[in-house]
């Protein structure tokens, strides 16, 4: 008789940061989360708090407004008949390259080394006549947050910073992890053994888009909720968001 042994696997569960208001800048972001987290039962040894991008963003004051922008031949040029060149202004003075374009979409590479849409430049859940930008130091901003959640909580939890991203060759966006604080980003399985005994040579796991995609499915922009615990995932490290991002001597599609 053959005896398979079965590894145990903790349960995940997604708690969603309900009743945090909307924000601006210089709010108090962390105690926020800290509240929420509180209503929600409170925050535990190795939970991962998900935040958004725009909560954080917005704090952090990274937010213009559109009537301010005067709009380069460049930008007029890429919104084309259908686009705000102002809108598309703000995006060239937040990205590195242009990496395609079809006005008035645009795909560019941030000063992060993100490559994505609009250079991460949004207007929805903004303020009338707003964009959102993204954080200047996302890693940066997850720290902040853990800090301040272990110095109102006592907890030890990690913080990741996420937004949602659009995928070559697939249709819709996931959220993935752009900050991260006190997780492993990735989860390195090089030089171990599969099932069948194979080395794996290649294998690495982004733990931190898996988090972060996990979160999104209780977050979300019509519902007015930007933050998250996920809980049961053992990924304390010291791990950071631009871990994620694909060296230039590794990308194929440069």
């Amino acid at each position: 008789m053959n005896q398979h042994k079965v590894a145990s696997v903790r349960p995940v569960s997604v708690v969603p940061l309900e009743g945090i208001p909307e924000l601006h800048e210089a709010d108090d972001l962390a105690g926020e989360l800290h509240e929420a987290a509180t209503r929600a039962g409170g925050l535990q040894l190795g939970d991962v708090v998900v935040v958004a991008q725009k909560a954080v963003s917005k704090v952090e004051g990274r937010v213009v407004r559109v009537a301010d922008i005067e709009p380069s031949e460049r930008a007029r040029e890429l919104a084309g008949a259908d686009g705000d060149p102002r809108q598309l202004e703000v995006i060239l003075r937040e990205s590195v390259r242009v990496v395609r374009s079809r006005p008035p979409l645009v795909i560019a590479e941030t000063r992060h080394g993100f490559v994505c849409a609009s250079a991460g430049v949004d207007a929805s859940n903004a303020p009338e006549g707003t964009l959102v930008l993204l954080p200047l130091d996302p890693d940066a901003s997850a720290r902040r947050l853990r800090e301040r959640l272990l110095a109102l909580s006592g907890a030890d939890v990690g913080v990741i910073v996420s937004d949602s991203f659009g995928r070559p060759w697939r249709q819709g966006t996931t959220d993935v992890a752009l900050g991260v604080a006190g997780i492993a980003a990735l989860r390195d399985l090089r030089g171990s053994r599969d099932a069948a005994g194979h080395v794996l040579r290649t294998t690495q796991i982004a733990v931190a888009d898996e988090i972060a995609g996990a979160a999104e499915l209780v977050l979300g922009k019509a519902s007015g909720v930007p933050a998250a615990i996920v809980r049961g995932v053992d990924v304390r490290g010291d791990g950071r968001g631009d871990e994620l991002v694909m060296p230039p001597e590794r990308d194929l599609f440069r």
